[in-house]
């Protein structure tokens, strides 16, 4: 009797160990916010190769332009999304309560400013209209850290409100003195150089970065799809590295690009694996958080600091 009382508490405690650690069987829906820009295309894959679907996950993929995805998590229309550290303070000091959970990719050159071929330096643009999304998004800000390192504020210069593919053809087509884009609309004016050049990118000022996270509901309420979520992200990852013709090509068909074209868009940043989350998460996330911060505190962009402490859940990446 004793022996059978045994086996079944095991059973039971081995129930529980493979409740967290097996993945998640049951179809989880969520609806997932993005925009096009390149350093999310994993998380396309993962939802076009069956890997989402694989670890129990029924993903809704949504475009949406930055400015607005914290209205989309706000109505419930998405429950996660992708976007820039520092658009997440943004959210968080406007009462959108959010948690990051994974970091996607950095910009190796992939975020830039394309300037007129007569722009020899970024003081150069002091009184001239530059094409960038609106206040709170990345481009805005991007173009916010530029003008500041260079001894220079976003007063200095005219912004024009443009997301960053009709930004970036737009001034291919001559309007505009200046403009913040991002692959795989910078490889177009990389395509055009009577049109104009790249003045400066991440590589001289490496400062976008981009995280995945949900709402703090939909994660107390789903944490094993969650860590699927991230899992899946991290599989992803692995076929792109197993399979690069292949990965290229469902990824680049989202954006309308070849599986080359697409390839040397991405050529322009880095994925994050597990191990670069690890590190990312244990130092470095906090302490750009606190400048960016700063940074957004000057454009006035937020009124107060949100609570700092409660931006990351990193325990799905272990």
């Amino acid at each position: 009797m004793n022996s059978l009382i045994n086996r079944g508490v095991a059973a039971v405690a081995l129930a529980a160990v493979m409740a967290w650690a097996a993945p998640a069987t049951a179809q989880t829906r969520v609806a997932i916010g993005i925009s096009g820009w390149t350093g999310f295309a994993p998380l396309t894959l993962a939802k076009e190769a069956g890997i989402f679907a694989k670890n129990g996950i029924d993903a809704t993929i949504r475009k949406i332009p930055q400015a607005s995805r914290h209205l989309a998590i706000l109505s419930g229309d998405i429950q996660c999304a992708a976007t820039t550290v520092e658009t997440w303070i943004v959210w968080a000091a406007n009462g959108v309560p959010t948690r990051q959970l994974f970091q996607l990719d950095k910009s190796y050159g992939a975020d830039g400013m394309v300037v007129r071929n007569s722009v020899a330096s970024i003081r150069d643009l002091r009184g001239k209209t530059v094409a960038a999304s609106a206040p709170g998004t990345a481009p805005y800000f991007t173009l916010a850290w530029f003008l500041k390192e260079n001894g220079m504020s976003i007063r200095d210069v005219t912004v024009v409100n443009m997301e960053p593919g009709p930004a970036a053809q737009a001034f291919i087509a001559g309007q505009n003195d200046a403009a913040m884009t991002y692959e795989p609309f910078l490889s177009a004016v990389r395509g055009a150089p009577q049109a104009g050049k790249i003045l400066h990118t991440t590589l001289d000022y490496p400062m976008v970065m981009d995280t995945f996270g949900c709402t703090p509901a939909f994660i107390a309420a789903n944490e094993r799809a969650v860590k699927a979520i991230t899992d899946s992200y991290f599989e992803a990852l692995e076929m792109i590295a197993r399979e690069p013709a292949r990965a290229n090509q469902i990824m680049g068909a989202d954006v309308r690009q070849s599986a080359e074209e697409f390839a040397k868009s991405a050529s322009y940043l880095r994925w994050q694996d597990r191990a670069a989350n690890k590190a990312f998460f244990a130092g470095p996330h906090a302490e750009f958080s606190a400048k960016a911060a700063d940074l957004l505190m000057e454009l006035g962009i937020i009124r107060q600091k949100p609570d700092m402490t409660q931006l990351v859940d990193a325990r799905f990446i272990q």
